[in-house]
């Protein structure tokens, strides 16, 4: 083996004798962010029944280790090995068996997935107690496939002609964090009223319950959520809504007859003007009294990029979008909000970097635990985020992340009855992950 060193090729000697150096360094964060947010706790008390005896593992403490390691770069069962090998880290972990059987008796007992999801709020609470909580939340809801190469209970044939499954799940907007996901077979679709109640319900219930009354609500879908059942619920529970709008020919008339001058500038989402793209609202040229009172449809065109492919409804050169909605305010503003809507596919991208991307287990139930697991492991992403990083760092991809943080190694060296974990000097971001441990040790424990 041979290195580069001040512009010099070295032979280096291996040797297998060194001590106290550890990988995934940084991953330790996330298991004290998970401990500091109150979240192993409330993990161990919802699961103490499962617990047999003192000497056997705290269940909580497992579904911890468990969310940490997707959190890591994990996506099966077995890789719980990269953070059981780190015990000086991480202390002492369940083995792969163990943290199946954890599984198994959370999928077979009635109650306990729904302890979980009460965990993740109780831990939830914490951190927007500590981090500051939104004045106003958007709820982002969204449908994604998840191929299957096996036989697996609930799998079938997907509308593209795939075999796996379709759930849909739930995120925060402003805070980036994920509410709720539910499993569905693959040949659920995508527009099912009871399945986006269902989800959007459960998201609204990991909302803190102190800042149910005052958070200003929007729940924010493709056009998969123009369907009344849905936007009926969200008027009940006074919940603003924001879906996508399909181009019927109604609605195509409506936009040939806009006069030029009624459409206004597009803004980016830092509000500037757009260079290409004009809004305009058609809601005196359409029948709404179907749809919740107050409805409003906004109409977006912009020009196709060069090379495009125009289909034969495209008109003039233009492609359009339409927007149906019940918030007040300028109407530039409003597309603007919805277009920010395109972030839930990157939360989803990113989650099948987390373990979302493969559904390991044969059985339907054990595959519902495992979607929990993700969404935990996603919120440890973004508590870290939120509480203990700045800058790029705070709003960074978990895959830069673990590159530049998670997964660094360091030299733990202990005396006495003390430890010190030493990063590499010229590593561009140890200063950054040295403060980030700096800032969690100096949060409060969670109280009881």
């Amino acid at each position: 083996m041979k290195v580069t060193r001040d512009g010099r090729r070295l032979t280096v000697d291996v040797s297998s004798d060194g001590d106290g150096l550890v990988s995934h360094a940084g991953s330790a964060l996330l298991a004290q962010v998970a401990d500091k947010s109150g979240l192993t706790r409330a993990l161990s008390r919802e699961l103490g029944g499962l617990r047999q005896r003192r000497g056997k593992h705290d269940p909580g403490r497992v579904i911890r280790d468990l969310a940490v390691m997707l959190a890591d770069g994990g996506d099966c069962l077995s890789d719980l090995r990269a953070v059981a090998d780190q015990a000086a880290l991480f202390g002492p972990v369940a083995s792969t068996s163990t943290a199946l059987r954890v599984i198994d008796q959370i999928a077979s007992t009635p109650g306990l997935l729904d302890a979980l999801r009460d965990a993740h709020a109780r831990a939830r609470e914490r951190v927007w107690m500590l981090a500051g909580a939104p004045a106003n939340l958007t709820i982002d809801l969204d449908a994604t496939l998840i191929g299957s190469h096996s036989e697996k209970e609930g799998a079938a044939g997907t509308f593209r002609g795939g075999y796996g499954f379709h759930p849909m799940l739930a995120y925060a907007d402003q805070t980036g964090e994920a509410f709720s996901a539910e499993l569905r077979p693959g040949n659920a679709g995508s527009n099912t009223a009871a399945d986006q109640i269902a989800v959007a319900q459960a998201a609204v219930e990991q909302i803190p319950a102190e800042h149910v009354p005052d958070i200003e609500l929007l729940l924010r879908v493709d056009s998969a959520g123009a369907c009344h059942e849905l936007l009926d619920w969200c008027r009940e529970g006074q919940i603003r809504f924001s879906v996508g709008y399909d181009l019927t020919e109604t609605i195509r008339s409506a936009i040939l007859e806009i006069p030029e001058r009624a459409w206004a500038a597009a803004l980016d989402q830092d509000g500037t003007q757009r260079d290409n793209g004009q809004v305009c609202e058609i809601t005196e040229g359409l029948d709404l009294t179907s749809w919740p009172a107050g409805s409003r449809v906004l109409v977006r065109r912009e020009r196709a990029h060069p090379g495009a492919q125009l289909s034969f409804t495209d008109h003039d050169g233009h492609r359009f979008q339409a927007i149906l909605t019940d918030q007040p305010g300028e109407i530039a503003d409003i597309e603007r909000e919805h277009r920010g809507r395109a972030r839930v596919e990157d939360h989803i991208r990113n989650d099948k970097d987390t373990g979302l991307r493969n559904l390991p287990f044969r059985d339907f139930e054990h595959n519902k635990v495992w979607l929990q697991l993700v969404l935990l492991a996603h919120d440890l992403i973004a508590w870290t985020q939120r509480l203990l990083l700045t800058g790029e760092l705070a709003k960074a991809e978990p895959k830069r992340l673990r590159y530049r943080l998670l997964h660094v190694a360091g030299r733990l060296a202990f005396h006495a009855r003390t430890a010190r974990l030493r990063l590499q000097r010229s590593w561009p971001w140890a200063t950054e992950l040295a403060t980030a441990f700096a800032r969690l040790e100096a949060l409060p424990a969670p109280a009881g």
